[in-house]
């Protein structure tokens, strides 16, 4: 079983210019302190002014979803985000949720990614997904229409350069014979890939080809208990044994009446959970300006939540019984 891990987004996006980013290091200080296992941030390369194809599933968005800062707003690269932030934690892991893998040269991203994976000492986790924004491929010079293909040729091209000494690959996209790409990840098999998407035959084939994790989108994430059977299934269709993939969750922070932190409705689904299969909870909270109380209380989550995973792990474990 592995371990069940806590994870928190941070903002490396505004609506209006900051004053500073200044909280966005403060932030990254936080989490590792309070003891959250991994940092995540998002990406947007540019905007087009279509933002209402968000809500559009077929697109790849979430009914009811709203993008959050308009066209103008401002979204750090999150690869140079969690380079500099690299520099400022020595613990937590580093991730993206999710990188739009497919609009970056797959050998420069290759590059980037190693690169990072190295000066973090082997803290890295991509997670990648195709989008759901025409026109962000568009000012790359791409075809939004083939953005599955593309994010599977981005992938391919990483993990071989990842893996072999000498690469060398072949496609109708890309060919090349004999290339050499120093250092690489410090990770066992490369930077793990975690694959944002529901629950259909070309995800599931893109996490049995790559994944290390899966994050669940759209109606799949917001019912995992029927969702996750079905990739399991699917990913063995495909030949890949779902044992020991790891799965993304949305941790719903609870609320009292007075707008309190409830700790116990917020953590009281966790044990269920991991033992459907969930190993990686994300979680958004509201947070006190103040350092020290903002300290407090996610300590206070952090240590609940350990409670009721490190419980379920417990009543997992094989029972021996000795003979008298």
């Amino acid at each position: 079983m592995n371990t069940p891990q806590l994870s928190m987004g941070i903002p490396t996006f505004s609506k209006e210019e900051p004053a500073s980013w200044k909280p966005l290091f403060e932030r990254a200080h936080l989490l590792e302190e309070a003891g959250v296992d991994r940092l995540l941030v998002s990406d947007h390369v540019v905007f087009g002014e279509d933002l209402d194809a968000y809500a559009r599933p077929e697109l790849g968005g979430a009914v009811g979803g709203v993008q959050p800062t308009g066209p103008d707003g401002l979204w750090l690269e999150p690869i140079t985000t969690l380079a500099v932030l690299t520099g400022v934690t020595t613990r937590i892991r580093l991730g993206t949720n999710i990188l739009l893998a497919a609009l970056r040269r797959p050998v420069v991203l290759a590059k980037s990614a190693a690169t990072l994976d190295v000066l973090s000492e082997g803290r890295l986790d991509l997670g990648v997904g195709v989008g759901w924004q025409c026109a962000e491929y568009e000012a790359a010079g791409l075809d939004f229409h083939r953005r599955g293909h593309l994010l599977d040729h981005t992938l391919e091209v990483c993990q071989t350069l990842w893996r072999d000494r000498t690469a060398s690959y072949e496609s109708d996209d890309l060919t090349f014979d004999r290339i050499h790409q120093q250092p690489k990840p410090c990770q066992a098999g490369g930077v793990p890939l975690w694959i944002s998407g529901t629950v259909n035959p070309k995800v599931a084939h893109r996490i049995a080809r790559f994944g290390s994790g899966w994050i669940p989108w759209g109606p799949d994430a917001a019912d995992l208990t029927a969702s996750l059977p079905r990739m399991q299934a699917a990913l063995r269709g495909f030949g890949r044994d779902p044992d020991g993939l790891q799965v993304a969750d949305q941790l719903v922070v609870a609320r009292q009446s007075n707008g309190e932190l409830d700790l116990d409705r917020t953590i009281a689904t966790v044990g269920q959970r991991v033992a459907a299969g969930v190993t990686d909870f994300r979680i958004q909270m509201r947070l006190p300006d103040d350092h020290g109380q903002a300290a407090d209380q996610l300590g206070e989550v952090v240590a609940a939540f350990r409670r009721a995973t490190n419980t379920v792990q417990t009543e997992a474990q094989p029972q021996t019984t000795t003979g008298g």
